[in-house]
């Protein structure tokens, strides 16, 4: 059946013939793993040919203005044509891009930035002057740009170019991890005026491995090698993202030779192909928070006490075991299990009817009745959603499970509703905070605004102690932990399946960090 989600399908979930591309790859190959190696050819890099990428996409909203990446699709876009100073390692280490080298003056609120020699898809230098035009677009109040937290700590007015290649970056206070500032989720680099001059759906100039050849919201994407690439060119010759929302789509056009990536495969699909010979299999351990968003400034849940019953309401194991399928690990309502600065030291919150009823006698809500937004946007979220009504209605609770658009989803859920399902990708601790969880946060989801908690977040980023500032992190996650808004239940594997041709593809790149979705160093063997 024609599926409009998804125009380049036809019949039989198939690509037709000459359909345009758009979507997100979760690919990559540094120093982890990947995936595809030795099932054809001589496992040698090999130039030349098109890959195609299917991927969940934003709907008709979509924008390939960098700045504005929110969803993965828009990340993996941004990533072929744009770079960022810095990026996160495996390790959620910031890692050096377009800055050859960061130095911190002594007192850690003067850092000097040398970058290296980069090239636009224009030809022009990438300068010093186009590193701070691009900061200071994200950091207009007047805008909504996501990075515009994370840059917070940059006193941009006294920021300046030492050199064609030199920055002086002055901040409003000592900041000890300056670097994770540069590799912000969206923190990408745009040539001087490019908001004013270009339209960044029709003619966007990059730095990136690829540039642009055309762009078609909610349909597709298509860009072509950039040879003067400071990293080296790519191996594609080009590179097509589809929008396919359905997982069914994504996994029907691989299998039919139509596409030679899916992003985001369900754990029932991944074990109905694994071995199967006809696609690869990825697996991205601990990539993807599951968690119940809610919001804090509202009722029911402007009642901690309410927040504190549903934390003991969730069944973590089923959640994961039903939701995910098993393919992941519970959560503890805390971000980033396993990176720095995690408070692995706080018990495993446990399930508690007896006391989540007697918390939600306290707040005067019992047969309380509350909805909850999800979409099929996300693997497992109509699952979950269905799993936590039944859970708490064993408390007393009635749950309405309301769908919402997989096109529209997230820009929905941010600021309406009251209880939605939520995912994050990986990225430090204290960028998941900076982006979600600070009053100025610009996807603050659960409404989380505490002058102290954003008190805290500041002393933590000037602590030049490692040991002191953990200390301040904990001290966060203790309180996130008692009253956050965050009821994180999981972290999943993120899944993805390939054409048996395709090489390059990392299996140890966590999502949102710097080898995953790194098309340039994929090819088709």
């Amino acid at each position: 059946m024609y599926d409009e989600r998804f125009p380049g399908l036809r019949r039989r979930g198939f690509l037709a013939a000459g359909t345009g591309a758009a979507a997100l790859a979760l690919v990559g190959c540094g120093s982890g793993g990947t995936a595809g190696d030795g099932k054809a050819g001589d496992g040698r890099p090999r130039k030349g040919g098109r890959l195609r990428a299917a991927f969940a996409g934003g709907g008709a909203s979509e924008t390939l203005d960098p700045h504005l990446a929110n969803l993965f699709a828009d990340v993996a876009r941004a990533k072929a044509q744009y770079d960022k100073l810095a990026d996160y390692g495996a390790d959620l280490s910031a890692q050096p891009r377009l800055a050859a080298t960061w130095e911190p003056g002594r007192t850690l609120d003067r850092w000097q930035v040398t970058l290296r020699r980069a090239t636009f898809h224009d030809g022009r230098p990438v300068t010093a002057r186009d590193v701070l035009y691009s900061y200071r677009r994200i950091a207009d109040p007047k805008q909504a740009f996501r990075a515009r937290a994370s840059l917070e700590p940059i006193d941009l007015d006294a920021s300046r170019a030492t050199g064609e290649r030199g920055i002086e970056f002055v901040l409003k206070r000592p900041t000890a991890e300056f670097p994770n500032v540069l590799a912000a989720f969206g923190a990408y680099i745009v040539p001087e005026n490019a908001g004013e001059t270009h339209d960044f759906d029709k003619d966007p100039v990059g730095s990136g491995p690829f540039r642009f050849v055309s762009f078609t919201p909610g349909r597709s994407a298509v860009f072509r090698r950039y040879d003067d690439y400071w990293e080296g060119a790519p191996h594609l010759d080009e590179l097509e993202f589809v929008v396919a929302n359905e997982e069914s789509a994504r996994v029907n056009a691989l299998l039919g030779g139509q596409v030679e990536y899916a992003h985001e495969l369900n754990p029932t699909t991944a074990r109905a192909h694994e071995g199967g010979g006809r696609i690869e299999i990825v697996r991205l351990r601990n990539s993807a928070m599951q968690a119940f968003c809610m919001k804090t400034d509202r009722a029911p849940f402007d009642d901690r006490r309410v927040r504190e019953a549903f934390f003991l309401i969730a069944d973590r194991k089923e959640l994961v075991d039903g939701a995910l399928s098993g393919a992941g690990v519970v959560g503890n309502d805390l971000f980033g299990k396993g990176y720095e600065y995690y408070a692995d030291s706080l018990p495993q919150r446990e399930r508690d009817l007896d006391k989540a009823r007697a918390l939600l006698k306290q707040a005067g809500a019992e047969k309380l009745r509350v909805t909850l937004d999800t979409s099929a946007v996300a693997a497992g979220f109509t699952e979950a959603a269905g799993i936590f009504r039944d859970q708490a209605a064993e408390a007393g609770v009635t749950v309405d499970v309301r769908m919402g658009s997989k096109d529209s989803y997230w820009s929905d859920i941010l600021d309406n509703g009251s209880l939605c399902c939520y995912r994050s990708g990986a990225m430090p601790i204290e960028a998941h905070i900076s982006q979600r969880l600070l009053t100025d946060s610009t996807t603050n989801a659960t409404k989380w605004k505490h002058p102290d908690f954003d008190a805290l977040y500041r002393q933590a980023q000037s602590t030049a102690d490692k040991a002191e500032r953990a200390a301040v992190y904990e001290r966060m996650q203790r309180r996130l932990h008692t009253e956050g808004g965050f009821l994180i239940w999981g972290f999943a594997d993120w899944i993805l399946g390939t054409a048996r041709t395709v090489r390059g593809v990392g299996s140890e790149a966590p999502a949102n960090t710097l080898d995953w979705a790194r098309f340039d160093k994929v090819w088709l063997a």
